[in-house]
Protein backbone atom coordinates (compact mmCIF):
# COMPACT_ATOMS: atom_id res chain seq x y z
CA UNK A 1 0.00 0.00 0.00
CA UNK A 2 0.89 3.39 -0.80
CA UNK A 3 2.50 5.03 2.14
CA UNK A 4 0.22 7.51 4.09
CA UNK A 5 0.63 11.55 4.23
CA UNK A 6 -1.99 13.82 5.90
CA UNK A 7 -3.39 15.98 3.50
CA UNK A 8 -5.75 18.75 3.70
CA UNK A 9 -9.60 18.27 2.76
CA UNK A 10 -9.48 19.50 -0.46
CA UNK A 11 -6.39 18.05 -1.58
CA UNK A 12 -6.96 14.66 -0.08
CA UNK A 13 -10.52 14.83 -2.29
CA UNK A 14 -8.61 15.72 -4.92
CA UNK A 15 -6.00 12.91 -4.74
CA UNK A 16 -9.12 10.73 -4.69
CA UNK A 17 -10.01 12.25 -7.80
CA UNK A 18 -7.57 11.97 -9.41
CA UNK A 19 -7.32 8.36 -8.32
CA UNK A 20 -10.54 7.26 -9.52
CA UNK A 21 -10.20 9.07 -12.77
CA UNK A 22 -6.94 6.77 -13.49
CA UNK A 23 -8.75 3.58 -12.87
CA UNK A 24 -12.32 4.67 -14.71
CA UNK A 25 -9.88 5.36 -17.37
CA UNK A 26 -8.19 1.95 -17.41
CA UNK A 27 -11.26 -0.09 -16.26
CA UNK A 28 -15.16 -0.88 -17.23
CA UNK A 29 -16.94 0.42 -14.49
CA UNK A 30 -17.77 -2.97 -13.49
CA UNK A 31 -14.01 -3.36 -13.22
CA UNK A 32 -13.66 -0.76 -10.46
CA UNK A 33 -13.85 -1.48 -7.10
CA UNK A 34 -13.44 0.96 -4.35
CA UNK A 35 -11.46 -1.19 -2.00
CA UNK A 36 -8.78 -0.58 -4.96
CA UNK A 37 -9.21 3.33 -5.23
CA UNK A 38 -8.52 3.15 -1.34
CA UNK A 39 -5.33 1.17 -2.11
CA UNK A 40 -4.12 3.21 -5.09
CA UNK A 41 -4.38 6.38 -3.35
CA UNK A 42 -3.32 5.26 0.01
CA UNK A 43 -5.88 5.78 2.63
CA UNK A 44 -8.21 3.62 4.54
CA UNK A 45 -11.63 2.20 2.69
CA UNK A 46 -13.53 4.12 5.73
CA UNK A 47 -11.88 7.77 4.98
CA UNK A 48 -12.97 7.24 0.76
CA UNK A 49 -16.42 6.40 1.56
CA UNK A 50 -16.38 9.81 3.96
CA UNK A 51 -15.92 11.49 0.47
CA UNK A 52 -17.64 9.37 -1.97
CA UNK A 53 -19.96 6.77 -0.20
CA UNK A 54 -20.52 4.73 -3.00
CA UNK A 55 -18.94 4.33 -6.57
CA UNK A 56 -22.07 5.67 -8.47
CA UNK A 57 -20.86 8.94 -6.09
CA UNK A 58 -17.22 8.85 -6.79
CA UNK A 59 -17.83 8.49 -10.76
CA UNK A 60 -19.75 11.00 -10.76
CA UNK A 61 -17.65 13.47 -9.05
CA UNK A 62 -14.80 12.38 -11.52
CA UNK A 63 -17.08 13.03 -14.36
CA UNK A 64 -17.61 16.27 -13.43
CA UNK A 65 -14.39 16.93 -13.28
CA UNK A 66 -13.36 15.66 -16.32
CA UNK A 67 -16.06 17.46 -18.17
CA UNK A 68 -14.82 20.69 -16.74
CA UNK A 69 -11.37 20.22 -18.14
CA UNK A 70 -12.51 19.04 -21.44
CA UNK A 71 -14.54 23.08 -21.49
CA UNK A 72 -11.58 24.76 -19.94
CA UNK A 73 -9.44 22.60 -22.66
CA UNK A 74 -11.95 23.49 -25.67
CA UNK A 75 -12.77 27.69 -25.98
CA UNK A 76 -13.02 28.51 -29.38
CA UNK A 77 -11.94 31.28 -31.64
CA UNK A 78 -14.18 33.48 -32.75
CA UNK A 79 -11.59 34.83 -35.29
CA UNK A 80 -11.16 31.43 -36.75
CA UNK A 81 -13.61 30.58 -39.51
CA UNK A 82 -16.77 28.40 -38.02
CA UNK A 83 -15.34 24.83 -40.03
CA UNK A 84 -12.30 25.56 -38.31
CA UNK A 85 -13.65 26.08 -35.18
CA UNK A 86 -15.39 22.97 -35.18
CA UNK A 87 -12.93 20.84 -36.51
CA UNK A 88 -10.22 22.06 -33.44
CA UNK A 89 -13.28 21.96 -31.12
CA UNK A 90 -14.02 18.20 -32.62
CA UNK A 91 -10.84 16.90 -32.17
CA UNK A 92 -9.79 17.95 -28.24
CA UNK A 93 -13.48 15.96 -27.68
CA UNK A 94 -12.52 13.14 -29.68
CA UNK A 95 -8.82 13.35 -27.96
CA UNK A 96 -10.60 13.25 -24.23
CA UNK A 97 -12.87 10.29 -25.55
CA UNK A 98 -10.03 8.33 -27.05
CA UNK A 99 -7.83 8.67 -24.08
CA UNK A 100 -10.85 8.16 -21.81
CA UNK A 101 -13.04 5.35 -23.11
CA UNK A 102 -14.11 3.49 -20.58
CA UNK A 103 -15.09 6.51 -18.92
CA UNK A 104 -17.46 7.59 -21.94
CA UNK A 105 -18.92 4.33 -22.03
CA UNK A 106 -19.63 4.21 -18.59
CA UNK A 107 -21.30 7.43 -18.31
CA UNK A 108 -23.34 6.70 -21.79
CA UNK A 109 -24.03 3.25 -21.53
CA UNK A 110 -23.77 1.77 -17.90
CA UNK A 111 -24.80 4.38 -16.18
CA UNK A 112 -26.84 5.91 -19.26
CA UNK A 113 -30.25 6.47 -16.95
CA UNK A 114 -28.54 7.59 -13.94
CA UNK A 115 -30.01 11.40 -13.38
CA UNK A 116 -26.81 12.50 -12.21
CA UNK A 117 -24.62 11.37 -14.78
CA UNK A 118 -27.12 12.81 -16.92
CA UNK A 119 -27.33 16.16 -15.31
CA UNK A 120 -23.65 16.02 -16.15
CA UNK A 121 -23.55 15.56 -19.71
CA UNK A 122 -26.44 17.91 -20.08
CA UNK A 123 -25.16 21.00 -18.66
CA UNK A 124 -22.07 20.07 -20.74
CA UNK A 125 -23.95 20.24 -24.13
CA UNK A 126 -25.70 23.80 -23.03
CA UNK A 127 -22.45 25.36 -22.15
CA UNK A 128 -21.38 24.08 -25.96
CA UNK A 129 -24.11 25.73 -27.36
CA UNK A 130 -23.32 29.14 -25.70
CA UNK A 131 -20.34 28.72 -26.98
CA UNK A 132 -20.56 27.65 -30.43
CA UNK A 133 -23.69 30.55 -30.69
CA UNK A 134 -21.23 32.77 -29.23
CA UNK A 135 -18.48 32.32 -31.22
CA UNK A 136 -19.25 31.14 -34.85
CA UNK A 137 -22.01 33.45 -35.28
CA UNK A 138 -24.57 30.92 -35.38
CA UNK A 139 -26.81 32.93 -32.69
CA UNK A 140 -27.63 35.00 -35.95
CA UNK A 141 -29.80 32.33 -37.69
CA UNK A 142 -33.71 32.23 -37.63
CA UNK A 143 -34.90 32.49 -34.27
CA UNK A 144 -34.88 29.25 -32.30
CA UNK A 145 -34.26 26.92 -34.88
CA UNK A 146 -30.29 27.17 -34.99
CA UNK A 147 -30.25 26.68 -31.09
CA UNK A 148 -32.59 24.15 -31.21
CA UNK A 149 -30.65 21.93 -34.23
CA UNK A 150 -27.37 22.51 -32.34
CA UNK A 151 -28.50 21.07 -29.24
CA UNK A 152 -29.82 18.20 -31.42
CA UNK A 153 -26.46 18.36 -33.13
CA UNK A 154 -24.16 17.80 -30.27
CA UNK A 155 -26.79 14.72 -28.95
CA UNK A 156 -25.48 12.69 -32.12
CA UNK A 157 -21.96 14.26 -31.78
CA UNK A 158 -21.90 12.55 -28.48
CA UNK A 159 -23.89 9.08 -29.96
CA UNK A 160 -22.00 8.85 -32.96
CA UNK A 161 -18.38 8.92 -30.57
CA UNK A 162 -19.68 6.18 -28.23
CA UNK A 163 -20.34 4.04 -31.69
CA UNK A 164 -17.13 4.46 -32.49
CA UNK A 165 -15.67 3.64 -29.01
CA UNK A 166 -17.50 0.67 -29.10
CA UNK A 167 -16.59 -0.58 -32.42
CA UNK A 168 -13.68 0.99 -34.04
CA UNK A 169 -16.20 0.32 -37.42
CA UNK A 170 -14.74 4.10 -38.99
CA UNK A 171 -11.75 6.15 -38.63
CA UNK A 172 -11.34 9.13 -36.57
CA UNK A 173 -11.33 11.56 -39.86
CA UNK A 174 -14.13 10.07 -40.43
CA UNK A 175 -16.06 10.28 -37.24
CA UNK A 176 -14.97 13.99 -37.66
CA UNK A 177 -15.94 14.77 -40.87
CA UNK A 178 -19.40 13.09 -40.53
CA UNK A 179 -19.98 15.45 -37.53
CA UNK A 180 -18.60 18.72 -39.26
CA UNK A 181 -21.00 17.64 -42.18
CA UNK A 182 -23.84 16.89 -40.39
CA UNK A 183 -24.20 20.64 -38.77
CA UNK A 184 -23.77 22.21 -41.81
CA UNK A 185 -26.07 19.66 -43.66
CA UNK A 186 -28.82 20.53 -40.96
CA UNK A 187 -28.39 24.77 -41.31
CA UNK A 188 -27.29 25.27 -44.36
CA UNK A 189 -31.40 25.14 -45.68
CA UNK A 190 -32.05 27.82 -42.72
CA UNK A 191 -29.21 30.37 -43.20
CA UNK A 192 -26.24 31.52 -45.71
CA UNK A 193 -23.45 29.72 -44.16
CA UNK A 194 -20.99 30.80 -46.82
CA UNK A 195 -19.45 33.91 -44.97
CA UNK A 196 -19.05 32.11 -41.97
CA UNK A 197 -17.54 28.66 -43.32
CA UNK A 198 -14.95 31.01 -45.32
CA UNK A 199 -14.48 34.69 -43.46
CA UNK A 200 -13.76 35.76 -46.17
CA UNK A 201 -16.25 38.56 -47.02
CA UNK A 202 -15.41 40.20 -43.53
CA UNK A 203 -11.77 41.06 -44.29
CA UNK A 204 -12.38 43.60 -46.66
CA UNK A 205 -15.16 45.48 -44.77
CA UNK A 206 -12.50 47.11 -42.38
CA UNK A 207 -11.05 49.97 -44.09
CA UNK A 208 -8.31 50.55 -41.42
CA UNK A 209 -7.38 47.08 -41.70
CA UNK A 210 -3.40 47.02 -42.14
CA UNK A 211 -2.08 45.91 -45.66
Amino acid sequence: MTTRRRLDPAERRSQLLDTGAQLFAAKPYDEVFMEEVAERAGVSRALLYRYFPNKRDLFAAVYQQAADRLLTRTELDPARPVHEQLRAGLDAHIDYFAANRHTVLAANRVLANDPVIQTVITDELTELRRRLLDSTGLGAGPGELVPAALMSWLVFVRALCVEWLTHQAFSRTELREMCVGALLGALRPVMDLDRLLTGEEELPADPQAAP
